[in-house]
């Protein structure tokens, strides 16, 4: 089992205690409503032609950093130990954006944030070689790769030659089994797994293996079990109810059940209701072994976190 990371002046003493991500969606279109972006009425060139022609405008680029930064002040603030910036909804039913817009919205940020707050660390949710190479080279410390290196061969060699942490994530996200709904949002139904603890583990070790083929070590590896990506209602529930499962793999584990469709169709409640089914899934997952949280309210799940490790990790 693995004890320790160390990212610069950061280690992470996993079991020691939990450890909180804050997202930063610099999208326009995030399942949560938490959007740093707004819609642009017309496309424009992104401010750098370093970064090619995308879809978003610059005032929406300088937008995404305002609210950025701001968002990440009150995260860090509040406990936050990584920030995770994103240029992509993953949401079911999200159309897809191009490399050139990705960076666009992403790159900036991160330079705004590497600039204001030098000794936070900062992750790149991205499955996409170039933007997590340009996003390292911008001052990112760790990749977040919700489709576990599968989605593009190169993203492997890139996470080895910058030697950084990488997040590989489960994922049988499939827009022909997604559900959506105006006030619950997107979810999967009919969704088809032989053994699910079993699958899922599998296809992360599968994930592994590709890491390991890149020369990427064991301590740099974090699993996400993919709550809420290519999984029923009942499957993410008993997903994160047999988190442990997951943990005894070896490997420190990410959760990020954070206002998800499971805890809105449970509960029958918009994403912006969603605090307390988060708060109890939090609780949950961390005694089931969670590393690290995903989150979008970070005050209250950062008190939530430090609470449940008061009760299962008492100081020695």
């Amino acid at each position: 089992m693995l004890t320790a990371l160390v990212l610069d002046q950061h280690t992470f003493s996993w079991g020691a205690r939990t450890y909180v991500m804050g997202i930063l969606n610099v999208t326009p279109d995030s399942f949560s409503g938490d959007g740093l972006m707004s819609p642009s009425p017309s496309p424009q060139p992104p401010p750098s032609p370093k970064f090619g022609r995308g879809r978003g405008s610059e005032a929406g680029v300088g937008e995404g950093i305002t609210s950025a930064l701001e968002q990440a002040r009150h995260f860090i603030a509040a406990g936050a130990d990584i920030l995770d910036v994103g240029g992509e909804s993953t949401r079911p039913g999200a159309e897809p954006v191009d490399a050139a817009e990705e960076l666009a919205r992403v790159i900036p940020v991160i330079h705004a944030l590497t600039a204001e707050f030098p000794d936070t660390l900062i992750s790149i949710d991205t499955y996409k070689a170039t933007v997590a190479e340009a996003a390292l080279e911008a001052g990112a410390h760790i990749v977040n790769d919700v489709w576990g290196l599968r989605a593009d061969p190169e993203l492997a060699a890139v996470v080895k030659r910058f030697n950084v942490p990488v997040i590989l994530m489960h994922n049988r996200s499939n827009p022909k089994t997604a559900e959506i709904r105006d006030r619950l949002g997107g979810r999967y139904v009919g969704v088809e797994y032989a053994d699910l603890l079993e699958d899922v583990k599998r296809e992360l070790l599968e994930s592994v293996a590709i890491a390991r083929a890149a020369g990427i070590r064991d301590e740099k590896i974090i699993l996400d079990p993919g709550i809420g990506f290519g999984k029923t209602i009942e499957q993410n529930l008993e997903l994160l109810n047999r988190l442990g499962e997951i943990r005894a793999l070896g490997y420190p584990i990410l959760l990020g059940p954070s206002r998800k469709s499971f805890i809105g169709y449970t509960l029958d409640l918009p994403p912006d209701q969603r605090v307390e089914g988060t708060a109890a899934t939090i609780s949950v997952g961390i005694t089931r072994g969670a590393d690290i949280i995903r989150v979008h309210d970070v005050l209250e799940m950062a008190r939530v976190a430090h609470m449940t490790d008061a009760i299962i990790r008492p100081p020695r």
